[in-house]
């Protein structure tokens, strides 16, 4: 089992601030895909996802246990 976290707007997104989901051995694209299905925001396709507290690249796989959290995207000035 992993469990989502979702920060700032994606919350409202979401509607939730956390979720358990059984995401093991998908990678982070395929997870995003899936976490749309449940929750239909152009916000969580276009988030930042970090696993276990790092930022993961599209292709990086889950592990059971696993946390992912969905950030918004940020921007500088």
């Amino acid at each position: 089992m992993n469990q989502l976290l979702f920060f700032a707007g994606l919350k409202e997104a979401a509607g939730t601030e956390n979720v358990n989901m059984d995401l093991a051995g998908l990678t982070v694209e395929e997870v995003k895909k899936k976490v749309f299905e449940v929750y239909p925001s152009e916000q969580l396709q276009t988030s930042m996802v970090a696993v276990n507290e790092e930022f993961a690249g599209q292709e990086h796989k889950i592990e059971e246990g696993d946390t992912i959290a969905f950030l918004p995207p940020v921007s500088g000035g």
